[in-house]
């Protein structure tokens, strides 16, 4: 019997997919650019254009400039997301110099033939300290723990519940999940349904089948999970002035296995190490 199509849940046949992956290869490209150039003296607003820089060279279009149009909200007027330091999500670029043990969340999309891919990355802008080096790691291993738990059948709840599994399961240390920021399904559109909370529980929420594509993206911080919005109506901040992290990637269920779309290898590499098959054109 063929798995029934979740409600409001975009299915993308497997060529679809593909122009997805050339939209995902031009994000990692300008997450690389912008992670490379990202020192102390830069301002947000260079990188911002080295971000602009990768896109036109690829032919890309931006999925962040001027979001928000239409919706209630003042037009992003950036290309990509840079939040500092105690910055959870949404920094707009402007004329903040970066500093030597600043930590950095770069947030990047692109559209290629109206297909989406959108990922994030924390970087560490010189030296930081342990407790700094382990947040990070542990939001990237926490987004890897929710792509593995991706699978036909399972459920979206699943892949909330290994996230958060991931996120406690480091001795001594204890992060603060974001809720009010989820993951959520991409495609023809940057945000589409289903949302998938960084949190949760498993068998639960819209079941995953052939065809889906999610951006998996835990927020980790150093303090509570509390946020608050600035006054520029999109920098979203911890309540409590700790930092944050930020860690994302858009994989797609392909007849093969997973396809970590925003990967230049596709995952396989971090799949491999989980006993999960790679599917697509992994390298």
């Amino acid at each position: 019997m063929r798995p029934k199509t979740p409600r409001g849940i975009q299915i993308k046949r497997l060529d679809q997919i593909e122009v997805m992956r050339r939209a995902g290869l031009v994000v990692s490209a300008g997450l690389e650019a912008m992670a490379t150039a990202a020192a102390p003296g830069v301002t947000t607003l260079e990188l911002d254009a080295v971000g602009r820089d990768v896109l036109a060279s690829h032919g890309a279009k931006s999925s962040f400039l001027r979001y928000g149009a239409g919706m209630g909200l003042p037009p992003y007027p950036a290309v990509v997301c840079l939040s500092v330091n105690e910055e959870v999500v949404h920094g707009i670029p402007g004329s903040r110099v970066l500093r030597d043990g600043d930590i950095l969340s770069i947030d990047f999309g692109a559209i290629v033939d109206g297909w989406h891919g959108d990922a994030a990355r924390t970087v560490i802008v010189g030296e930081a300290p342990q407790k700094v080096r382990d947040l990070i790691e542990a939001t990237r291993l926490a987004m890897w723990a929710g792509i593995a738990a991706v699978r036909v059948g399972a459920r979206i709840g699943d892949v909330s519940a290994a996230i958060e599994a991931s996120v406690k399961g480091h001795d001594g240390r204890k992060y603060g999940i974001v809720r009010e920021y989820t993951g959520h399904g991409i495609g023809s559109a940057m945000h589409q349904p289903p949302d998938v909370p960084n949190w949760g529980h498993p068998r639960r929420g819209p079941r995953i089948v052939q065809g889906m594509a999610l951006a998996i993206e835990p927020m980790l911080t150093l303090g509570t999970e509390r946020v608050v919005e600035g006054a520029d109506e999109w920098t979203v901040s911890t309540a409590d002035g700790s930092w944050a992290a930020h860690w994302e990637d858009t994989v797609a269920v392909t007849p093969d296995g997973l396809w970590v779309l925003t990967e230049p290898d596709g995952g396989a590499a971090e799949l491999a190490s989980r006993g999960v098959r790679c599917g697509g054109q992994c390298e």
